[in-house]
């Protein structure tokens, strides 16, 4: 079976009036404001799934800094899942600042089958991740409520990009020290939080964090997956493309590549993810 962890989905509404979006949402703007950034439907993503034999996908919102519109592409998402249950995995967005409204969000979408929230945009969404007792009722209405936590990463070098942001290692330890209970998946390698691990507490406070490789070809050498592999260890990665910002197969391929065993790759491309979804 293979799972892919990171991928993005918007209702036609969005995609249709792209500029009205990018005029009112930072996070949006930065990352959709180019005309040439590719935005798919759910249909054409189970498309591009097939043409790659992909099983199944998890489709992640965005960090909207509003409610509302965190509300408006949530509702997407889980109409899509419903269409889709066999084939799509959905997480949806909330705005933690608005707390309240969170929380209840975070209660809904549950409720409407989806698996976690994500992708977060602590820098964007101007959260105060290393706040503990902020954020602990965002925490603890995930935990509540069985909710994976998928958050966006960034490296604290190296090149600049559309979407890069300021979400490094630094801050997601932070907030992953502080909440131990939390299942969390940081996107694009943690920015090299994993060489991290070498450090004995820092290993202890990864124990339940999870990597995923979306983008992987334009941030690192396909040496990643072997080196990741040994330091946090491979039951940890779960393949994600970011499509459509990166063709599928293209990572796939990389990944089968790569000087691994057969059962590494297993569990990477998607024996990992089906075990954290619960997929039978």
């Amino acid at each position: 079976m293979i799972i892919d962890f990171h991928t993005h989905i918007f209702p036609p509404q969005v995609i249709e009036n792209r500029q009205s979006y990018t005029d009112c949402d930072p996070c949006f703007a930065a990352l959709y404001e180019n005309p040439k950034a590719k935005m798919i439907t759910a249909e054409e993503l189970v498309e591009s799934m097939d043409a790659s034999r992909i099983d199944i996908s998890v489709v992640q919102n965005i960090g909207w800094t509003a409610h509302e519109l965190c509300v408006e592409t949530n509702d997407y998402i889980l109409e899509s899942i419903k269409k889709y249950p066999d084939r799509l995995v959905g997480f949806c967005s909330v705005q933690p600042l608005s707390m309240g409204n969170a929380v209840k969000e975070i209660e809904r979408c549950a409720a409407g089958g989806a698996k976690g929230i994500g992708e977060l945009r602590p820098d964007i969404q101007m959260l105060p991740i290393d706040d503990k007792d902020f954020m602990q009722p965002f925490v603890d209405s995930l935990v509540k409520n069985n909710m994976i936590l998928l958050t966006h990463s960034s490296e604290p070098v190296g090149h600049q990009y559309p979407g890069k942001g300021t979400v490094t290692p630094q801050m997601l330890y932070s907030f992953i020290y502080n909440h131990p209970e939390l299942t969390v998946v940081c996107a694009h390698w943690v920015g090299g939080l994993p060489f991290y691990a070498l450090m004995p507490e820092v290993e202890m406070a990864l124990e339940n964090v999870y990597f995923d490789s979306a983008a992987s070809p334009f941030l690192y050498k396909p040496l990643i997956y072997r080196q990741v592999s040994e330091l946090v260890g491979e039951d940890k990665i779960l393949f994600g493309s970011d499509y459509p910002l990166l063709e599928q197969s293209r990572i796939i391929k990389e990944i089968l590549l790569q000087d691994l065993s057969d059962i590494t790759k297993m569990k990477i491309l998607g024996e990992n993810a089906r075990r954290l979804l619960g997929i039978a």
